[in-house]
């Protein structure tokens, strides 16, 4: 056991070792990277911008700014050119994705939210402006009277239970109450 103890230290103690001495090389293809970028930022300025001569009269100064202006002009145009060109192949790129994507038959299906609307909203939505008619679904119900039921009609011919009590009294009530269950 003691064996396989130390066996497992000097197997983690060479992983130790061979991280960092790859951790060193790194750093320094960093700096050696970062040294090289500085370089080629140098070369750049030096090549494409020249050190700046003020010159002492007016129209000297006033030629240098037109000079300046028409590198600026050219620069933004160079800029305007650039970016449309991205914008375009950014734009076909999305393209064949999205073909790649109908050949395959595999569709990314957005989280959907359930989202309450009435249906007035809902219709704007899918048919925009074209949506004039106003969906008042309680407006265009018909009208319906309620019936009267057989026991409110009796309710109401009743009328008055005293009255009901003196015609139903006696012998002569009954036989009508008879009668007029059958």
């Amino acid at each position: 056991v003691s064996q396989s103890k130390k066996r497992n230290r000097a197997i983690t103690a060479r992983r130790q070792h061979l991280k960092s001495v790859m951790l060193q090389i790194a750093a320094t293809e960093l700096e050696k990277e970062e040294s090289r970028r500085e370089a080629e930022k140098q070369n750049y300025l030096a090549e494409h911008c020249p050190p700046l001569h003020i010159p002492g009269s007016m129209s000297e100064v006033q030629e240098l700014c037109k000079q300046l202006h028409a590198k600026i002009d050219a620069a933004e145009e160079e800029k305007y050119d650039m970016e449309v060109r991205v914008q375009k192949t950014s734009k076909e790129l999305e393209d064949m994705n999205q073909k790649l994507f109908d050949l395959r038959g595999k569709f990314k299906r957005p989280p959907l939210r359930r989202v309450r609307m009435s249906a007035d909203a809902m219709l704007k939505a899918l048919l925009g402006s074209k949506h004039k008619v106003c969906m008042d679904l309680r407006a265009n119900l018909k009208q319906v009277k309620k019936e009267d039921t057989e026991k409110e009609r009796d309710l109401r011919d009743v009328g008055d239970w005293r009255k009901n009590i003196e015609e139903k009294s006696g012998m002569e009530g009954r036989k009508k109450m008879f009668e007029s269950e059958s």
